[in-house]
């Protein structure tokens, strides 16, 4: 787990006196955390860290609070806050994906969010209980060489790519959080068996790197004909030197297909916090117009998900993904991670 430059450098102290003293007592884990956490919030981030960055960076010229950022993935903070219970020093999870929001939901350790900050966020980017709150979202697409396929020949929904004629045709990542949001929208709108199904082809048809930049890469360079990823890794290769991504376009499944899944990205605070006020301020501010307005402007190329703010306007508008209704609370990571793995995949 990498640290930000910025944080103070208590770095494996944590860990070590964790492992020594178990998740109820914390010993002296929790004296490490004394002084951080009197001066502010220590927020577990999965989202990337330049977004986040910018989000603490903005908060905490405008509010005093110091934000100290711990970063990793999805799923390894995600089970570490379950691991770290009501003793964990986390005040805020951020994410990339929401199944790692309802992993840490089901176990019972958010607080419900502020309605003020509830109420900054369009209904369809955050669960309805209101335990935590979408912060930015990212589309699923189907990213194909130009030069291998024509727009004739693309798949007309996510689950054609189990068809045999697809086999060695495509390419995915699945030991990573991204794809393993999107299967779990599967599981969610077709089902267990059905879901099986495709994992199932999808281990005899498709190529795995590890990566969607290295899937994105190996489209464009013709190694395979197409892949499965988030739409903000093109967009954000394009905005540099394009050299991974020029001889790509992007195919969006639409007509509220599974491949069309808009994952959301989420945060909450902790029920265990000590610092509730800093800790909701700190939510509030991200997706007021002033936080979701660094998703416009920012490099992330994220879609902004507050009430009333416009995304970065290369991207496809949200409403015109045509995304399908999933219910962000009811995905289920562990599931899809015993469904991936009967199927050989993980």
């Amino acid at each position: 787990m990498e640290l930000h430059t910025y944080e103070i450098g208590y770095k494996n102290s944590f860990q070590q006196d964790f492992a020594r003293c178990g998740a109820v007592a914390l010993c002296s884990a929790g004296a490490a955390f004394a002084t951080e956490k009197a001066d502010g919030i220590v927020v577990y981030n999965a989202q990337h860290e330049t977004l986040t960055k910018a989000w603490a960076d903005g908060f905490t010229r405008e509010t005093g609070i110091k934000v100290t950022l711990r970063n990793g993935d999805d799923s390894e903070l995600g089970n570490q806050i379950v691991q770290e219970g009501n003793a964990s020093p986390a005040d805020v999870f951020l994410t990339e994906n929401s199944p790692s929001m309802a992993l840490v939901d089901n176990a019972g350790l958010f607080t419900p969010v502020a309605p003020a900050t509830l109420s900054q966020v369009d209904s369809a980017y955050r669960p309805a209980h209101g335990k935590w709150v979408g912060i930015a979202a990212r589309s699923t697409v189907f990213v194909y060489n130009k030069d291998k396929l024509n727009s004739a020949a693309l798949p007309e929904s996510l689950m054609d790519l189990a068809s045999p004629e697809w086999k060695g045709r495509w390419a995915a990542s699945p030991a990573g959080a991204d794809f393993q949001a999107i299967i779990s929208a599967v599981l969610e709108l077709k089902g267990e068996a059905a879901t099986l199904h495709w994992l199932k082809a999808m281990k005899a048809n498709a190529t795995i790197y590890r990566g969607n930049s290295a899937v994105l890469k190996a489209v464009n360079a013709g190694q395979i004909d197409s892949g499965v990823i988030y739409h903000y890794y093109s967009f954000g290769d394009q905005a540099k030197t394009g050299e991974n991504s020029k001889n790509t376009s992007l195919h969006y499944f639409r007509h509220k297909d599974p491949g069309a899944f808009v994952s959301i990205s989420g945060g909450g605070v902790l029920a265990s916090s000590t610092h509730q006020e800093q800790a909701q301020a700190f939510l509030k501010w991200i997706t007021s117009k002033q936080g979701q307005e660094i998703l416009r402007t920012g490099s992330s190329f994220e879609y902004a998900v507050g009430e009333n703010v416009q995304s970065n306007p290369q991207l496809v508008p949200l409403k015109e993904l045509d995304a399908p209704l999933v219910d962000a609370s009811k995905l289920d990571s562990k599931k899809v991670v015993e469904l991936m793995t009967q199927a050989g995949l993980l």
